[in-house]
This record gives structure tokens, sequence and C-alpha cells, in this order.
């Protein structure tokens, strides 16, 4: 027979099995704190139970949480998902079945992928280990433009799926998820009653204070974690330092070796090299000289200072720009400026905060596929006019003929 202390031994140690998982830490006393230092659970019954951070917003505090404890679980039970649990996991689901919700807790992946490298494979590894065997979906973005997101999305998720395979599955190629409010927004309609949002650390609080700010008004969900995949360093060797701007300033180098390193095995040479001229074909690089755009255009990060000279010169990202925020997909007028960030503005009039190294300028009328299908590009209609207006930064379109139309 156990004894009370093994017991009490094997709660301690699946809740810390859990914890790890997620990168939560233990604060010494039962609770759990994320890498920002936050307390966002608790050890009861030998689980992890979660503050729900819509109900008890700002709760930083362990000695805080012992009194709402008793409330906070006023979600469903959590005996339910282990009914959902006979899933075949290895069974290969059909592209209608994706949306359709296994757990009550949905793990998302949102970012650029431009080009692809091992980096986002480490990525995707953790979030799948983060969904600890629930619904896990993957969501590259949209844009296209040749200064930081060479490959059109068509493409881009091609070679995903050829370097991750994997996560064949898991990646989504759907046109409609150009932000990361179309991804919430959708999940939130599908059924799910939480997520996850996995992310690197340096974009972790952005992730954070954005999907929690609009949680209850543009979807719904009890629990909102937006969990960090990890510290890139981008001086370091290898998987660590691997980033796609590494590989877009290897093409401008027109450094192939370099190319190959940030590329899986799963990727033989042929296919590699076949990467690597997309890229450089999506930049505008010819193999003989010519015009490139500047290394703060293409790969901010390598040149901070080239950024922020042009920006405090007022060459870039004045009052009244449409930009795109890299990171969350979002496009809105520049409101306001700060020394190193600025605050936009949606159509939708939804508020964002970015720093100047995370945006760029909307894409205007790029040459490229545009990753749009034709039926939403046909003359005379409104798919037409809303892609348009999306293209060219346009907020509203007024009846030029009525209000100027001579009056009788």
């Amino acid at each position: 027979m156990k004894s009370f202390f093994q017991f009490l031994s094997e709660a301690q140690s699946q809740a810390s099995m859990q914890a790890k998982k997620l990168n939560l830490k233990s604060d010494g006393h039962g609770g759990w704190l994320d890498t920002r230092g936050k307390f966002v659970a608790t050890t009861e019954k030998g689980k992890l139970v979660f503050v729900d951070k819509k109900n008890v917003k700002g709760q930083d505090k362990p000695g805080e949480k012992k009194a709402s404890a008793a409330p906070a679980p006023a979600q469903k039970p959590k005996a339910e998902p282990q009914a959902a649990a006979p899933k075949a996991p290895a069974k290969k689901a059909p592209e209608a079945d994706i949306s359709t919700p296994q757990t009550d807790t949905v793990t998302v992946v949102f970012g650029r992928f431009n080009p692809p490298t091992v980096g986002h494979e480490k990525l995707l590894k953790t979030a799948l280990r983060i969904s600890d065997g629930g619904d896990f979906k993957v969501y590259p973005s949209r844009t296209q433009d040749a200064k930081k997101n060479p490959l059109d999305p068509d493409m881009k998720i091609s070679y995903m799926k050829k370097m991750f395979p994997d996560f064949s599955e898991n990646i989504i190629n759907d046109d409609q998820m150009v932000t990361i409010f179309d991804v919430l927004t959708t999940a939130s309609e599908e059924g799910y009653e939480n997520v996850n949002i996995v992310v690197g650390a340096d974009r972790q609080a952005e992730f954070e204070n954005l999907a929690l700010k609009y949680n209850g008004e543009l979807y719904d969900f009890g629990l909102i974690r937006v969990v960090s995949a990890g510290v890139r360093d981008a001086d370091a060797e290898g998987v660590e330092g691997m980033s796609a701007s590494k590989m877009r300033k290897a093409v401008v180098d027109n450094d192939f070796q370099s190319f190959r390193k940030g590329t899986p095995k799963t990727l033989d040479d042929g296919d590699t090299q076949a990467l690597f001229d997309a890229v450089r074909q999506g930049m505008k690089i010819k193999k003989k000289k010519g015009e490139v755009a500047e290394m703060w255009e293409i790969a901010p990060k390598y040149d901070p200072k080239g950024l922020r000279e042009n920006y405090l010169a007022g060459n870039i990202f004045n009052l009244g720009d449409i930009v795109e925020n890299l990171n969350t997909g979002l496009v809105g007028k520049i409101i306001r400026k700060g020394t190193n960030h600025l605050i936009c503005l949606t159509k939708e009039e939804y508020m964002f905060k970015s720093w100047i190294r995370d945006v760029t300028e909307a894409v205007v009328n790029y040459s490229s596929p545009s990753g749009v299908p034709a039926k939403k590009r046909e003359v005379g209609t409104d798919a037409l006019r809303k892609y348009t207006m999306g293209n060219t930064g346009t907020f509203d379109i007024h009846n030029f003929i009525n209000k100027y139309k001579k009056k009788k």
C-alpha cells in the first residue's frame, strides 16, 4: 500500500511535468509563474489549475490567487477533455475535419516563416509539446513583399510541408487567416474554450497584451495563454541563432553555404537551391550586380542603427502612413510616434503598438502573386473592392459622383 508521502510525491510530480511542458516555474508554494514572472496557475489535487485571466485580470501575486481559487474553476469540469481523448492521433484526417474541435483547447502558431528555417522547426516542436495531445494548428502569414516577405503564401507553405513533414497536417493554407485576430476569432467560432498561442520570447508581451485586450469583444475564451517557445540569440551558431532575417541576408550576400545551414536535412540540396533561388527572385535580386534594398530594410536586426537613423530623419513610418505589423499581420494607420515605436489604428479602429523593427509599409499593388484567389479579384464585385481597399490602405470609399453632383 502506498504511503501518504508517496501519493503526495506523485501528485506533485504530475503537476510539475505539466508545468514543465508549458515552460512554467514554481514559486515554491504550490504556485506557478510564466516566463515573465506572472502568477498563472496553482497546484490543486496534483494538477495544474490556471488563473482565468479574463475574470481575475491583473492578478500577479500568489497571495491574491488564494482568495479567488474557488470561483476560478467556473469553466467546464476538467474531466471533459478525457471523454474526448479517444481520438486516433496518427490517423490522417480529411481537410474538412481540421476545424472540428477534438478538445476544448487549441494551440496555435501564427508566423511569417519567410523563408522557413530550422529555427522554425524548433518552434513547431515546442508548440506540439505544449499542446499536450490537444488540437494544434499552424497559420503562416499571407503577406508578400520584396524586402522582408519574398515568398508568396502558397510557395512558402509548400516548402514548409516539405521541410517539416511531421507537421504537414497541422500547417494550414487559408487565405482568410491574415491576422492573429482572424485566427483567434475562427478558433472561438469553432467552439474552442481555451487557446495557447506559442511565440518567440521577444514577442510574448506583444501577443499577450493584444490577445487579452480584445477577449470578450472579438472572440470569447475562458483562458488565453501566450507561451514562450524560448529565447533566440542572433549571434549563436546552429539552430539557436537561426532566423529568417539571417537567411535573407545570406541570399543578399549570395552565400548559399550559410543559407544551407538554415535548412533541415529533410530538404535535399536540390530543393534548397530552388528555395534559395525563389527567395532571391522574390527579393528581386539579380545574379549579376544590381540594386538591392539596404540591410535595415531587409533584416533590421542586423542594421538597427540604419533603421533608427531613417526613422528619426522622417524617411519612414510617418503619421498617417499605413503599415503592417509583421508579427501579428495587423494593418493600421500610424496615429502616434514614439522614439522607437508606433501606435497604429486598424480600419476597424482596433489599436495596436509596434516596435519600428517589427513593421513594414503595407503592401500596395505588389506585382507578384498575391495569395488571393482569382474569384476574389473579379471586376465589378464587392470582393475586388475590398481587396483593392486592403492593398491601397483605403479605409473608406466616398461616393464621389453624388457628393459633387449639381443640385437642381
